[in-house]
């Protein structure tokens, strides 16, 4: 038996676990981008034409089938029209996606200082905007504001959210340990299910969470709640243990050397 039909034989018998191990991968990816971007009521109406369409083919109901193979291309061109703005993020969602990254590529060296500009602004009932750009490219929005390029500190951050500055209102972009920009307009939410109670900050937090894979925290003004949006979803209301997890996993920080809230212990027992 020579080499070829030996590796033949090799791939023969691995081919069926090959063949369900990527299709199981490709399954899960589909899912978590439909729950990345809301996008279930996409595959709710998907599964209700489908299965209208195999019951009728299993009955044999042949009027309804020759109705059905007229009005199928204008019910595809509808459906894409109706449901353009989840096909939109999907896409969006799909060109930003590192199905294959291991590892970290970046480091956010600046969250210990967001974190503890956070922590005040949070009891002084200021609001506050940082957007945490990932892999996606958000000249676009940094462009509605003003270009700093500054040192990241607490400090800054308490300076342009804590008093009523131009730049207080909008959202402030960051990342390398800088203040790339401030004064950001950012994109309202699109979702129409969204609470009520949520102010124009949590609108444009979530709406950038849509457009883009960056993750967005945002400080409440009326209740002093700080938030983190990502994924198209809005986590409301978190402790600084759970921001501190949340933003090391989504930004591929270490947890090595990282210990905010002995920080934040430290500022208070100063201040």
């Amino acid at each position: 038996m020579n080499f070829t039909e030996s590796f033949k034989n090799i791939y023969n018998y691995i081919r069926p676990v090959l063949d369900i191990g990527i299709l199981t991968f490709l399954l899960y990816k589909v899912y978590e981008l439909l729950l990345r971007t809301n996008a279930v009521q996409l595959l709710r109406a998907a599964i209700i034409v489908g299965l209208f369409f195999f019951g009728i083919w299993i009955l044999d109901l042949k009027t309804l089938l020759w109705l059905a193979r007229i009005i199928a291309p204008t019910l595809m061109v509808c459906f894409a029209i109706l449901f353009q703005p989840e096909m939109r993020k999907i896409f969006l969602k799909l060109g930003q996606a590192d199905w294959f990254s291991f590892g970290a590529r970046s480091k956010h060296t600046s969250v210990d200082s967001v974190l503890i500009a956070a922590d005040i602004l949070s009891k002084m009932k200021r609001g506050m905007l940082v957007v945490f750009p990932r892999h996606t490219r958000l000249d676009n929005f940094m462009d509605s504001g003003t270009r700093l390029d500054a040192e990241i500190s607490s400090n800054l951050l308490v300076t342009i959210f804590g008093h009523d500055t131009p730049l207080h209102d909008l959202a402030c972009f960051v990342k390398d340990g800088k203040i790339l920009a401030a004064g950001c307009l950012l994109p309202l939410s699109e979702q129409i299910d969204i609470k009520k109670t949520y102010g124009s900050r949590h609108r444009a937090a979530l709406g950038m969470s849509e457009q883009s894979d960056a993750v967005v925290l945002v400080v409440s003004e009326e209740s002093g709640a700080i938030s983190l949006a990502y994924d198209s979803q809005l986590h409301y209301d978190l402790s600084m243990d759970q921001l501190t997890k949340i933003l090391e996993k989504m930004l591929n920080i270490t947890s090595k050397d990282k210990k905010i809230e002995d920080t934040i212990d430290e500022h208070k027992a100063l201040s």
